[in-house]
């Protein structure tokens, strides 16, 4: 994971401009901070999309095409702490549809806490979690022609470009079979006095959390960042509609990664590309699944349409 890590940031850095992967918010610290960015005030993404898996659950159903009395598979990637999805799951158990659930995720620990958290909270639940990449744990699973829902939510799909998320769900659409099932959750389009906080809240724990790429550089790859020389720098174009996070230089400097055996120049005012999150109307979405083997079905939205559920068919 080290070498990864140091290989991933030395062609980030080597590259015009500046680019560092998102992916490595997320160590103990990183983790901690999302959760208070996503209980910020600001920060209305969970919420809309609780919403709707709290108050249009049975609309939600409805559109899985499922019966009762027919076996289907649940398959969520990257399942987290399950909190949207609880929702959902009590009322499948409560009307009794006949179900596994079936959460994927990398880190085998939040697997074994998701597991235990459910048993506790819904123990008629049936929940096969599934430790490993999306795609080669979907590959294994496909033999089984049993009908599937994946849930892919929390607009996941804009942390990519358009490019690479339609490329995602073609792959995901070749790992399916006819009828299946994906749902799709985004952040819609909106203004930015509505998206530009959700990146920059008032108590600057956004900040934090992209300036932790820093603090990861230094700790791990022995850098010699100065925290306190760089900023927190989002920004939103409401036309384009692509949030931009990125981390500013506010001076002249030279910072040394003797990991790397490397010295990079910063001028006061280069930035680095640290993470973009893609917001989507209709004709996005219509873009985006051209090439693939999805049509769209319908789409569920929160009480304020701020975000939408997507729901697509595998043709």
């Amino acid at each position: 994971m080290k070498n990864t890590f140091k290989k991933e940031v030395q062609q980030g850095l080597d590259a015009n401009p500046k680019t560092l992967p998102s992916k490595y918010f997320y160590d103990e610290k990183g983790d901690a901070l999302f959760v208070k960015i996503m209980n910020s005030p600001e920060y209305y993404l969970t919420r809309c999309e609780f919403d709707i898996f709290k108050n249009k659950t049975q609309e939600l159903i409805n559109s899985f095409d499922i019966q009762k009395d027919s076996y289907f598979e649940l398959i969520e990637l990257g399942a987290g702490d399950g909190l949207k999805t609880k929702e959902l799951l009590k009322v499948l158990v409560n009307k009794k549809y006949n179900f596994d659930y079936l959460p994927i995720d990398i880190s085998s620990n939040a697997l074994s806490l998701l597991k235990e958290d459910l048993k506790t909270e819904i123990p008629d639940l049936s929940i096969k979690t599934q430790q490993g990449d999306y795609f080669e744990v979907l590959d294994s699973l496909k033999t089984s022609k049993k009908p599937k829902v994946i849930l892919f939510l929390g607009s996941n799909i804009g942390n990519m470009n358009d490019e690479l998320a339609s490329k995602f769900i073609y792959n995901l659409g070749t790992n399916l079979n006819l009828g299946d099932k994906l749902l799709l959750g985004v952040d819609l389009i909106k203004s930015k006095e509505i998206v530009g906080p959700a990146y920059n809240d008032s108590k600057g724990v956004t900040a934090k959390f992209n300036l932790n790429l820093l603090d990861r550089i230094n700790k791990e790859l022995d850098g010699n960042f100065d925290i306190k020389q760089f900023k927190h720098q989002p920004e939103y174009d409401e036309k384009e509609g692509i949030a931009k996070s990125f981390i500013m230089s506010t001076a002249n400097q030279s910072i040394e990664i003797k990991a790397i055996d490397k010295t990079y120049h910063f001028a006061k005012g280069e930035k680095i590309h640290t993470e973009i999150s893609r917001k989507y109307n209709d004709e996005l979405i219509q873009k985006i699944i051209t090439d693939t083997d999805f049509s769209l079905k319908t789409k569920i939205m929160d009480s304020k349409a701020y975000f939408a559920d997507y729901i697509l068919n595998r043709n």
